[in-house]
């Protein structure tokens, strides 16, 4: 008996290079989206979104919309967000980030979850449309824009792309090299299970002598405790927090000599919701600027950042 096979996501990488092309290849598959009865979401600059408004004349009215700069602000919340849209509906993504002024490390996150997209919503029924207009994107953006999406839209329709590699499998310019030292000045503090709640209140204190406002000192408490109390109870039991300030971010970098990188995609995949696991590293990279990790020579070091300087910290 022939069985019907599951909805799974469809992503799908659109470069254009002109006004033309980027109405002839979206304004089509968003009315057809529109007919499926899709939700659609289309995610770009006010102009773009002007635009598409025009061409879409009253349709537009069924389309939702929302402006890069915020939709892209923090990729892993921009994730979140992908994955609590899409859940349950057949959905159309239309996006497309402003990389034009963003900083080498910011591109190379966004990179990164747009390539995370391929695992984290595989079940869901949707097709996400990734735009770029080759007149403004970088360089090396251009050169992995097949790399993380499976197919390639262009004039003549789909094609696979040869050059794909699995999200587990990305490997991208600095990802191999160790951490570089803490900065001058770095404090260093060591855990053991009994002392989790004195690290707690040592980085909170740090965080406020370093400026920090009062309401981003509860995120960046809440992300090491959660990441040293996995170490506590999964690792070996006890490890450092090292803290300094570089380049106005608050730096804490967690070290468990007993951890391990046992999940390829460690914190990008969000836990199933019945799941008593996984909370943490999911929880800290949506509530920090960065989140980064390394396994060098047997100790698993995770590095925080959350910017003194962010949107509210006052």
């Amino acid at each position: 008996m022939h069985r019907e096979r599951a909805p799974s996501l469809k992503h799908v990488a659109v470069p254009y290079d002109s006004d033309r092309a980027f109405l002839d290849l979206v304004v089509p598959r968003v009315r057809t989206a529109l007919d499926e009865d899709r939700r659609v979401l289309v995610i770009n600059r006010p102009d773009r979104l002007a635009l598409l408004s025009e061409a879409l004349d009253g349709d537009a009215r069924r389309i939702d919309s929302r402006l890069s700069s915020a939709w892209y602000g923090h990729p892993h919340r921009m994730l979140a967000a992908y994955h609590e849209y899409t859940r349950g509906r057949p959905t159309l993504v239309v996006g497309e980030p402003v990389w034009t002024g963003l900083s080498g490390p910011r591109i190379q996150d966004l990179i990164r979850y747009d390539s995370v997209v391929n695992a984290a919503l595989a079940a869901a029924p949707s097709v996400m449309m990734c735009l770029y207009d080759l007149r403004h994107v970088p360089e090396p953006v251009r050169e992995l824009t097949s790399v993380v999406h499976p197919l390639v839209l262009g004039a003549g329709g789909e094609t696979a792309s040869g050059r794909f590699v699995q999200p587990h499998e990305l490997v991208l310019d600095g990802d191999d090299a160790p951490f570089p030292e803490p900065g001058p000045g770095a404090c260093l503090v060591r855990f053991t299970a009994r002392e989790l709640k004195r690290l707690r209140q040592s980085v909170g204190d740090y965080a406020r002598t370093a400026g920090m406002g009062r309401n981003l000192i509860s995120s960046l408490v809440l992300s090491v405790s959660e990441i040293a109390a996995n170490s506590v109870e999964h690792g070996a039991g006890f490890g450092t927090i090292t803290m300094w300030v570089e380049e106005r971010d608050l730096v804490c970098e967690i070290a468990d000599p007993g951890g391990t990188l046992d999940d390829p995609l460690p914190g990008y995949i969000p836990p199933e919701p019945e799941s008593p696991r996984g909370y943490g590293l999911w929880i800290s990279r949506q509530l920090c600027d960065r989140v980064q990790m390394r396994d060098e020579g047997g100790v698993l070091r995770v590095r925080l950042r959350l910017s003194l300087d962010s949107p509210g910290s006052s």
